[in-house]
Parts: structure tokens; sequence; C-alpha cells
């Protein structure tokens, strides 16, 4: 560096503001820190050394003494203890004590010592009786300390050893007690003795065992033995060692819960012992002393205190089949179900506990969890492969214990228990809202239940829980009081079962509607409409507003609270069956499912208005824009709630669909179009031939005909869609005639499929078939045909199932014979009725069975409503099955499911057919157009339409059918016809007479009517009416 000239050393500046003497007292700090850690350090590992120095040398003292010791117990007592006599128990003896200290639970030779010790204080005890005696020198007083010490120690050296050597003792621990010479049996006959509730110490010495050998080494020990597919407790053989030892561990360890000296959960017997699988059948005898000493109520009480976190507690599973959570609750609902068929059930106090444990270990089972027993056909099983691949499968057996415990009679004895807390229907006043005790039970009952439903195969318990309990009644009180006073109890400050922002109502709805739904299914009209079981119709009114309700906020509500952006997340716990959400897609569905229902009850005998089960928002137009395009509120509020949309809204939206689909077909096929030759006396037959071959896309597209008249020569006139609907109407009207064959019809002249088909037409199910596809271009097109059909047919286009309720609409004197055999008094099997079916088709009889081997197979009053159902079955489902499935066939390649889902039937008849009421002229009035040199003040118009209101119902259709090519206006009305009824002048106002003489012609293509300018009415009249009653086919056109 170069010399500046300034000879004075500049200072340096801290830049962070501290002066030297600063960053020297830090330095200084941080290294006696330093130092005084690392002394620490050297102290800790200084004193961590001696501590290990100290017990290695201990025990290497205590092996050379344990060593020593047991020469010395070789020297004065035998290498195995042989020389030792009933007095070297005595307190004054070193036998014990030697043996005690140096026994090695590892070690085989000191197994056998302990071994000869077991067997000599045995044939001690046999020959004194009294093991006091044996054990006592003098005065028990003072050696009390001593004698408890080595009574502990002595069990627990023979437990020890089991445990220690439990591989070669599995097949001993199966032995009777008879065999007394086996090691095993030895170790536990000490065991059972020390431990006889007659014993003095036995109560010490339990509580000791308890203490150092747990729960956890009995459940290795029984899980070695449970390998050899044995039972511990054989059959007329008394009750095993093990198991008498386990019973009096478990009943000590409950007696020491209630003194409040607490086990860690985890090694209590509820987690070790009871999650071992089919723990009953290898201890019966101990699953009857759970039940007798009421420790099953302790066990349940243990389970919920530490619920939710209690199956993180739950040992190891023994294998992927085998859960501990399921086979806890394997057992849990065996001895429930012994329990519950106990005539003094103690079950009272720990109803809610039990119901939240139940909750929570069902939410654990495998979402693939299905009875074995539960019939599905061969595609669904493979459908179910893939989804269920990687997921766990449950043991059979275990899967059977668990189905097998919960039975009609176990949920029955439940629900009565857990519902003693709410008044019963009627009980008290219904504006006053429930108690917190009641609301409790009835949250308890139905997060059970709702549980239950959704991991359980229904058909094994809804009948029985549906008709055997009080739970719909008593749940429809709880509900309606809880909507009357307007406070419904929040479910999430009652019970830890229920999830966050719960509303109050969502439980009981779950349980409520599948319940009652399926009673629905099941009962008359008599007892649904005359005895209004089990529900008034008031009642059921006011049911139904609160299912809609209900479904609004689900279904348009809440789920637009979340944003677009903010979609769920599909996260573990909104996996499981008792998330918020699950609970709200199964009350949204089930609430649907149900309401539908009552709507169809509706339709059958009106009780309550229709507008009811309409939603005031579901009407404006916004609501109708969503409704047409797919992933938002209205649309899927239409695929799930669809009658909380009025019908005409419904009809805009099919219709828009339909439109949509013509044009997308059309844009596909712009050129396609097919013409076909019809001869109108054998209309059905040309039109199968030429028809029926065509593919959906062919069907869809257009279709231009031809009619030949009886003479051979085709009729004029082209078909721009006129001549097409009237074919359409032609070929239905012959078709569906009932003679023709294919179609009966019932009292009410409703259509269904004739079940004897097939003896009048041999290709009758192509023809159903092509019938279908008729129908569904029908519908396609827009054009109302008159075939009026019956509503358990008009089900089958639904893909739905016809019950009871639904035959008086095929035989209304079946049903009354039906019910009257239902409520027969007297012993049914005198009537001489079996499980068959006698049809009568063209005067023959035939019989059918109902069952396989039903001709066999007596009716009595225990399988009487079976048999009524399955007469029901039979006639409205099984007879027009093959006829049913082959017109569905051919109606779906036009018409999709989900384009007619959002109606009911007697909704679908008038998609079908329009209304049967009389023809709205004032409607057509209000939406024609004129042309020509007509208005609407021309004198002959205003004759016209005086002529027109003056026709009678038929007359007015035939006129329609004159203009447009079909009897039947459009569905929302002449407002919606393409193109629009038009009324054209055919001639000049000062036209000849001859002119004037025409009758009116029409161009059904486009609902045109060519009306000459008649001069009077008489004239008009005469005229119109030849005209439209000519049936002069398209020759007027």
């Amino acid at each position: 560096m170069f010399f500046s000239g300034d000879s004075s050393r500049q200072k340096k500046v801290d830049l962070g503001g501290r002066s030297s003497r600063e960053r020297d007292r830090q330095k200084y700090l941080d290294e006696t820190r330093i130092a005084r850690e690392q002394r620490q350090r050297f102290r800790h590992h200084t004193l961590t050394a001696i501590k290990i120095q100290k017990c290695f040398r201990g025990r290497r003292a205590v092996a050379v003494a344990r060593s020593e010791i047991r020469q010395q117990f070789c020297t004065q007592f035998g290498e195995n203890g042989e020389r030792a006599d009933r007095n070297a128990f005595k307190p004054s003896s070193k036998y014990l004590c030697q043996l005690l200290f140096f026994f090695r639970a590892n070690d085989s030779e000191d197994i056998i010592r302990l071994v000869e010790a077991c067997r000599l204080l045995c044939q001690s005890v046999q020959a004194s009786g009294n093991i006091l005696d044996i054990l006592v020198d003098g005065n028990p007083s003072t050696d009390q300390h001593i004698v408890t010490y080595r009574v502990k120690r002595f069990v627990l050296c023979c437990l020890q050893a089991l445990h220690q050597n439990r591989e070669q003792f599995k097949f001993q621990l199966l032995s009777t007690s008879g065999s007394a010479d086996l090691p095993a049996l030895l170790l536990l006959e000490i065991v059972v003795i020390l431990t006889d509730s007659s014993f003095p110490l036995a109560g010490n010495t339990l509580d000791y065992v308890l203490e150092k050998y747990t729960f956890g080494h009995f459940r290795e020990l029984i899980l070695t033995v449970s390998e050899q597919g044995g039972q511990t407790s054989v059959s007329g053989a008394g009750v095993s060692h093990l198991e008498c030892v386990l019973t009096r561990l478990a009943f000590q360890s409950t007696k020491m819960h209630y003194t409040g000296h607490e086990f860690p959960l985890k090694l209590s017997f509820p987690a070790q012992i009871m999650s071992i699988p089919f723990l009953w059948k290898q201890f019966p005898n101990l699953k009857q002393v759970v039940v007798s000493q009421a420790l099953w109520s302790c066990y349940i009480q243990q389970i919920a205190s530490a619920l939710p976190g209690h199956l993180n507690l739950l040992p190891p599973d023994i294998s992927p089949t085998l859960p501990g959570p399921a086979c806890l609750l394997g057992n849990i609902l065996e001895v429930a179900r012994f329990v519950l068929s106990q005539p003094n059930c103690t079950l009272k106090m720990q109803a809610l506990e039990f119901a939240t444990v139940l909750n929570f270990l069902m939410e654990e089972l495998p979402h693939n969890f299905k009875s074995s027993t539960t019939e599905k056909s061969n595609n669904d099983e493979d459908s179910d492969m893939d989804e269920n691949a990687g997921l766990i499968t449950l043991s059979e057996d275990l899967e059977k214990q668990i189905l097998n415990a919960v039975d009609t009679d176990f949920l029955k004895e439940l629900v009565r228990i857990l519902c003693i807390e709410v008044s019963p229907p009627g009980g008290t006043n219904s504006n006053e809202g429930p108690s917190d005790e009641e609301a409790a039970a009835v949250t308890a009952v139905c997060a059970f239940l709702h549980v239950t439903f959704m991991v359980l195969p229904l058909e094994r318990f809804m009948t029985g829980l549906a008709y055997t309990t009080e739970l719909v009644p008593m749940l429809w009180c709880y509900m309606k009081r809880c909507h009357l006073s307007h406070r419904w109890p929040s479910a999430e400050a009652l019970t830890a079962l229920c999830p966050g922002d719960a509303p109050g109502w969502m439980l009981p709805l779950s349980v409520f509607c599948p319940v009652y739904r399926h009673m629905l299914m099941i009962i008359d009209n008599e007892e649904f409409y005359e005895q209004q079981k089990p529900l008034s119709l008031r009642d059921i009114k006011d049911l139904v507003i609160i299912l809609k309700e209900a479904l609004w906020q689900l279904l348009w509500v809440i789920p637009s609270k979340a944003t677009a952006v903010q979609k769920p997340i599909q996260s573990e716990s909104s996996q499981k069956r008792f998330s918020l959400q699950s609970i709200q897609d199964k009350v949204s569905t089930v609430a649907a499912e149900l309401l539908a229902q009552l709507q169809d009850w509706n339709s059958r005998r009106q009780f309550t208005s229709p507008y009811d089960f309409h939603a005031r928002e579901a009407v404006d137009e916004i609501f109708f824009t969503q409704a047409a395009s797919e992933n938002t509120r209205a649309h899927e509020l239409l695929k799930r709630a669809p009658f909380l949309v009025p019908f005409t809204n419904r009809v805009r939206i099919y219709t828009s669909q339909l439109a949509a689909a013509r044009q997308q077909n059309s844009v596909h096929t712009p050129f396609a179009r097919h013409r076909i030759r019809i001869r109108r006396d054998r209309a059905v037959e040309d039109a199968f031939n030429q028809l029926n071959g065509l593919t959906e896309v062919e069907l869809r597209g257009m279709v231009r005909v031809t009619f030949v008249n009886e003479f051979g020569v085709e009729e004029p006139g082209v078909d721009g869609g006129g001549i097409f609907k009237d074919f359409m109407e032609n070929i239905t009207k012959t078709a569906f005639d009932i003679q023709y064959g294919l179609f009966k019809e019932t009292s009410d002249h409703l259509l269904y499929p004739n079940p004897a088909s097939g003896t009048i037409h041999a290709e009758h199910l192509q023809y159903f078939e092509f019938l279908g596809k008729i129908l569904g271009k029908a519908m396609f097109e827009g054009i109302l045909v008159d075939i009026p059909f019956a509503t358990f047919f008009l089900s089958k286009l639904k893909e739905k199932h016809n019950y009871l309720h639904d035959l008086p609409s095929l035989d209304p004197e079946l049903y009354r014979n039906l019910l009257s055999l239902k409520h027969y008094e007297g012993d049914v099997s005198q009537l001489g009725l079996y499980f068959v079916s006698e049809d009568n088709e063209f005067g023959e009889q035939k019989e059918e069975e109902l069952l396989p081997g039903g001709k066999d197979i007596q009716v009595t009053n225990g399988n009487l409503i079976m048999f009524i159902h399955l007469v029901a079955n039979h006639r409205l489902n099984n007879q027009i099955r093959n006829q049913s499935s082959s017109f569905l066939r051919g109606f779906k390649q036009l018409i999709q499911s989900d384009w007619i889902s959002m109606f009911n039937e007697h909704e679908l008849q008038l998609l079908i057919s329009g209304s049967m009421d009389n023809m709205d002229v004032d409607d057509l009035h209000s939406n024609v157009h004129y042309a020509g040199g007509y208005s609407e003040d021309h004198p002959v118009i205003q004759l016209f339409w005086e002529v027109i209101k003056k026709f009678n119902l038929q007359q007015q259709k035939r006129f329609l059918k004159f203009v447009t090519g079909c009897s039947r206006g459009p569905l929302l009305g002449f407002k919606y016809l393409e193109p629009p009824f038009c009324i054209q002048r055919a001639a000049p106002e000062d036209a000849p007479d001859e002119l004037l003489d025409r009758l009116p012609t029409s161009a059904t293509c486009v609902n045109l009517l060519k009306l000459p300018p008649y001069k009077s009415k008489e004239v008009l009249e005469n005229k119109l009416l030849y005209a439209i009653s000519a049936e002069a086919g398209f020759d007027l056109s």
C-alpha cells in the first residue's frame, strides 16, 4: 500500500454499531457457554457409563448368584426338586424361595423344575384340602408378606413359562383338565388354585398379575392356541384352565376399573382380548360370565370413553382379512345380541354409549363389505372386480358373524331400549320441541341405523324393522314436533357422533325415509288411504312439506354456498360413511325416493295438492337456463328430485333436449332420408319390414312415407311431415289395438303387453322391439299418439319394479281377493293354497310356480304375506318381462332414459298422448296466423271460429288431425306448434260459385288450412265436417 502522507492509523469501525469491547464480551460468553455444555455432556456420559456398568455388574452378579442358588437347589432338593415334600412350600423352607429366584422362563430345565413344583403343590392340596396349611407355618400374620410375595411370583412364573413356551404347549392347552400329567395343564392348574376366590390372597395376586403379565401376553397365548383351529372349551368336559384364568382376570380388571385403578386402554381387556377373532367360539363360558357379571357394560364404557382414538390403540391386525376393528365389532355384536335376548336386559344405562361404539366400529368396515348371500348377477360381479381391486375383503366367517348378529330381533330390541326416553306419538303437545334427552336418544338411534343401512344388506332386516318396531311413528312424531316448534336440536351438540355443521333434521331423515319408503312398497291401498297406517294423510301432507324443504336445501341452497372454483376435496374423512358429505348424499337420495313415491300415491288418489310437491323457487327463467346445461345445480336437482319443478317447466326442458338431439342428428346426417311405401291395410307389416332394420342414427333421421290405397295406387301428396304424422297415428292405432294380439287392456281400457303374445305372433318379441322404436320415434319427433298405457307398464319404460299397490291397475278383482286373504283371521293352510299361479289364456288353464318347488309348498299364516307379494310380482313383472324388455330395448334407441326420468308414470302418459281434456280452442285461436287476405276481423274467420267452438270433442280432434296430421295438440299449448297454425284464403272474394263449392283442404306438413270464403255459416260447417270426416287420406291435401 502506498504511503499517503498521514502517519496516523485509521480507526476500524464496526458497521453493526458495537464497540470492540462489546464484541470481545460476547465472544467470551459464547466460549463460556460452549465449555459449560461440554462439561455437562461429559458428566452425563460418565454417569451413563457408571449406570451401564453398574447394571451390567449387577446382572452378571445376579446371573452368578442364580447359578449358585440353582446348584444349591439341585444339591438339596434333587436335580428337578424330586426330593422336596409338602413342607417345601412353608416360609421356613428355601425350596420355593430358591426356585422363584433362579427361575428363567427360557430355560428348559427350569421349566421342568417349575412343573415338578406345580405337581407337588397340586398333590399337597389334594391331600390337605387347605392351601393355607401348605403355605403357612403356624401364625399366618407373621409370614403374611413372605407368603403373599411368593404366591404372586409363583403365579407369574407359571404364566411366563406358558407364554415363553406357547408354541411347545399349544397342543396341551387344548387338552381337557383330565390330562393331569401335561406340563401346560399343571402350570394352569396352579394359577387356577392360587387365584380362586376362596383363597384369601387371590385378589392381590390377580392385581399383581395384571400389572406384570398384561392382557397382551394372554392375547399372544390365545392366538397361538387359535392357530390350531380348536376350541378351548370342550363340550361336556367343563371349562378349561386357560378359560378359567382368563375369566378371573377379566372379572378382576373390571373390579379394578370401578375402584379407580385404570389400565392403559391399549393394554385393556377390550382392546387386547375382545379384538381376537371369534373369541366367544373359543371361550363360550367367558361369554356367559361377561354377560351375567355385567362385565360387558364396563367394557363398552371403556371403549366409548376413548373414542375415536380407541381404534388406533388396537393391536396390529392378525391378517388383512381379520382387521382388529371388525373382529372387535363382531364380538361386541354377538354378545349384545345375547344380552338383548335376556329377559332382564342391562343395556338401558349404556344404550347411548353402545350405539356410539357400534357406529364407530361399523365406520371402519371395508367399503366393499357385502353379504356373501346377496344375490348378484354375473355382470355385477365382473364390474365389482375392478372396483374392489386393492380393497380389504373380510373373512367370510367374520362377515357372517357380523351379519348374523344384526338381525331383526337385535334391531327391534335396540331401538326399543334407545327410544325409551322418546315420547310416544300423541303422548305430548306436538307444538313443544323435544327435550335434550329425547334428542340425544333419537340421534344415537339414527346414527347407528344410518351406518347400518350403509354397511349391511337392507333385505336382511328392513321389513322387520319397519313392521315390528315403532320406529316410523316415533321418528315422525319427533320430526313433526321439531318442525312445528321451528327448533331442530343441533346434533353436533348432542353427541360426538355427528360431524360438524350437520343440521338437526339430517340424521332423522336418513333413517326415516328408507324405512317408511320400504313400508310404502308393501302396504296396500286400504292401509294407506282408509286405515291411514302408519301415518295419517294429514301427517303425510306435512311430511311432503318437510321433505320438499329438505331437498331444496340439500340440492340447491347448500351447493350454492360452495363456489365453482372451490370444489370439494375428496379427503379421507369425506370418504367415510358418517362424514357430513356422505350423510347429505344419502339424505338427498332417500328423501327424493320417498317424495317420488308419495307423489305416485297422490297420483292414484289425491290427498294433497300437486303444487305441494313443487318448490316455488324452481319456476324462474334462471333455473330453466341452468337446467339446460350439465354440471349445474338445476341439472343435478332435476336428475335427483325433478318433482320439485312444476310439470310445465320440465316439459320445456324435455322439448329443448329433444330439439337439441334432432339438431345434432341433422348436423351429422344432413341428407339422411328414408322413403317407405305403406299399404294402409298392411301398415304394421310393411313398416316392420322396412323400418325395423334401421340403425339408431337412421331411425333418428328423416323418414318420408308414401301411402298406397286399397287399389294399389299411391295416394297424392308430398310428405313434408304431415303424411308421416298420419302414418304414425295409423300404425299405432293398428299395432296397439287389442285385436292385433300384442296388447291387452285392463278393465279401465288401458293397454299392457299380452303375456300370451307368443302364441299369436311367432316373432312377437321382434314386434315389441319395433313398437318400442315406433313409440320412441313419435316422442322424438314430438308427435302425440292416442295410446293409453296402463300405469304398471309405463313403470317398465322407467325401468322400475311394480309392487302390490300397483295391482289394481291390472286386476282390481284379484287385488281385492288378495286383500281379503291378507286379513283372513282363520287358518290359511285349510284353504288349500300353494305357491303357484293359475293363468287362463285362450280358455286353457296353465300353472306357474311362484317359487322353485312351489306346487309342493303350502300357503300358511307364516308365509301368507310372501305369497301375496309373489302373486302380485308374477302378474305385474314376471308375466310381461320378456315383452317389456324387448319394447324397452327398442324405445331406448331413440329416447334416452334421463330424458324421461324427470316424469312419473302419469306425466309420462301425458308426454305420449297429451291431455285427455277438451281441446283448447281459445289457445288455438290465440296462436293462429292468417294469409291470402284473411284477418282476425274477416267475417269468414269469425264464422269459422264459431263453428269450431260448436264442434264436439271428437269433431275437434278430427279437425286438428286434418290440418296438422295429429289429433292432439302440442303438450305445452299451440304456442309451441311448429310451424304455427295458419288459415289461408283458398279463393278470391268475388270467385264464382263453382270455386266456392270446393271443400277445404290442408297442408299438414306446414299446419296450413286452405279455407274458401264461404257465404254462410251453414255452408262452412257442412263443408268442413265433410272434409274432416271423409277419411280420404291425402286426396284433400
